[in-house]
């Protein structure tokens, strides 16, 4: 057995966030293949990267080994610094009154606010800024439309790439936004907002 020390890791951190995500979404309604309530999706999605996890786990424990590289200091304090600052977000998100506290919003500013923290060192910036798109993703969706949502999530995490080009984000948004029209709205007939509920 040669483990992939590396692969080990990104392993437990999809099965972790899939278990999270699955018991997150338990107060959703499943509905069915043909009728999708609104935890079918994210059930779906949450089951796909419980399976991913599962395959990656299991190639992990034989192409390795492939040792982590050592954090800088600078890693490490801002890694501690969005768990605080994440959390210490979420907390006063809680309470403030009106849409900030709604549902699962402090949960989602908390887990934004986290995630943009580390993304300012360099080396964390893909899995954070990626990472922060979701978050902004499900915050925005609801107020901002479907159409909102996808654009904003897809800008963030362009900026985990520095070599991104604009015109490929704003064909991106584009292509993703019809599809997901398509897809979701059109063909699904799924009820979420498509355009800002003002």
């Amino acid at each position: 057995m040669k483990i992939n020390t590396k692969d080990l890791l990104s392993a437990a951190l999809l099965i972790s966030l899939a278990l999270i995500g699955l018991w997150l979404n338990t107060d959703h309604t499943m509905g069915s293949a043909r009728r999708m309530g609104p935890g079918y999706m994210p059930w779906l999605s949450f089951m796909l990267q419980l399976g991913l996890g599962c395959i990656v786990l299991g190639f992990s424990l034989f192409n390795g080994p492939d040792p982590l590289e050592k954090w800088t200091a600078a890693e490490i304090g801002f890694l501690i610094a969005g768990g605080v600052v994440g959390m210490a977000a979420g907390i006063a998100a809680s309470h403030v009154p009106g849409w900030v506290s709604a549902g699962w919003n402090p949960l989602g500013i908390g887990m934004f606010v986290g995630c943009m923290v580390p993304a300012i060192v360099k080396s964390w910036r893909p899995l954070f800024l990626i990472s922060a798109a979701f978050a902004l993703f499900g915050l925005v969706l609801e107020p901002l439309g479907l159409m909102a949502a996808i654009a904003l999530s897809v800008i963030l995490s362009a900026f985990a790439d520095d070599t991104h080009k604009p015109v490929g984000v704003v064909g991106l948004v584009v292509f993703l936004c019809v599809l997901c029209w398509a897809v979701f709205i059109y063909e699904l007939d799924i009820r979420v907002p498509v355009w800002p509920q003002f």
